[in-house]
């Protein structure tokens, strides 16, 4: 290798790893938090071997138990904030080298978004405390702080932190600037859900969920949009509780104009206008995973459609149609 590459070479590895540590340091300030009602005297805290929450609502931890401190007959999870707090029970689970791991697998639910019957700690907006509490056998309780874990900087094909697919709500992970493990809940906002969408031969069939309502569901219109026109078409839902189903008026999206037109889908309340997306996930590109294909559809009036339903790269519902032109047409 000449000189001018060896240069060129270590040149770019410098670049590599001051863009990593850049990356580093960004996602480490998201991921932190002030720190909470600091004590005069702060609990140690344990280093977690992991933490996290998957699939947007499934509490995930795993702490090792010191191997010179007492012996645990009973442990928990302790969630505080502002005085309030919600326990998880902590398994004990001895280890081949002879060190105690405490794990927990816990639901997680939001304390307004959730359906109250099911299992769960149920936590309101805020940010939580975690703390393993741990009874040894003089039945003395001993509580730990929990170390907050490595945030990893990578840009993988999953979000790290998706929202819960029951309710909307985030439950996050976070560091406070002390270095202890936090826990961050964030409530839902205004959404139409997209649950799926049904290509059959003669019909694009859409089944959506409205999530954190602002009003009753009769309230809200659904409507479809033409891109780069503001033409907008009036649909009947049916709705049933807080989920809808509707047809897309194929016939009346490529009335008139025979070139590709593209079509977006909204909900309407007021002057509120909420589109119709696949927002509760852990995709982060969802338009390169959730891949639909082409379909020819007949209308009523005999008419056959090229129609695309499909996700935008933000997850937006869209559909984009044209007419097959007729003999007559062609000549």
């Amino acid at each position: 290798m000449s000189e001018a590459l060896l240069s060129h070479a270590v040149a770019a590895a410098k670049r590599a790893r001051r863009t990593a540590g850049r990356v580093r340091r960004r996602v480490e300030q998201i991921n932190t938090v002030p720190v909470l009602g600091a004590r005069a005297r702060p609990r140690p805290a344990l280093r977690p071997a992991h933490l996290s929450v998957l699939v947007g609502r499934t509490l995930n931890l795993a702490v090792p138990w010191p191997p010179g401190a007492a012996a645990v007959t009973e442990a928990r999870l302790v969630l505080e904030r502002r005085g309030r707090w919600q326990s998880i029970p902590l398994e004990r689970e001895p280890q081949p080298d002879g060190r105690l791991l405490l794990t927990a697998t816990a639901p997680l639910r939001h304390a307004r978004h959730d359906d109250t019957a099911a299992p769960g700690p149920r936590l309101d907006d805020g940010i939580w405390r975690l703390t393993v509490a741990a009874i040894g056998a003089d039945g003395q309780e001993t509580r730990y702080g929990i170390a907050a874990p490595d945030v990893p900087a990578s840009d993988g094909p999953t979000l790290p932190s998706p929202p819960s697919a029951t309710s909307g709500a985030s439950f996050r992970p976070v560091r406070s600037l002390d270095g202890h493990a936090m826990l961050k809940v964030t409530g839902p906002r205004e959404h139409a859900e997209l649950i799926r969408f049904d290509l059959r031969w003669d019909r694009v069939t859409v089944h959506g969920r409205l999530i954190a309502a602002g009003s009753p569901p009769d309230d809200y219109a659904v409507e479809a949009v033409r891109r780069g026109s503001g033409t907008v078409l009036a649909i009947t839902p049916v709705w049933d509780g807080d989920r809808f189903v509707f047809d897309v008026p194929l016939a009346a999206m490529t009335r008139g104009v025979a070139p590709q037109r593209m079509w977006d889908f909204q909900l309407r309340r007021g002057r509120t206008r909420i589109r119709i997306a696949r927002r509760l996930t852990d995709v982060r590109r969802p338009k390169k995973v959730f891949r639909t294909p082409f379909r020819t559809i007949a209308t009523e009036d005999g008419a056959l459609l090229r129609v695309h339903a499909h996700l935008s790269a933000a997850g937006t519902f869209a559909v984009s149609c044209a007419t097959f032109p007729t003999t007559e047409d062609s000549a």
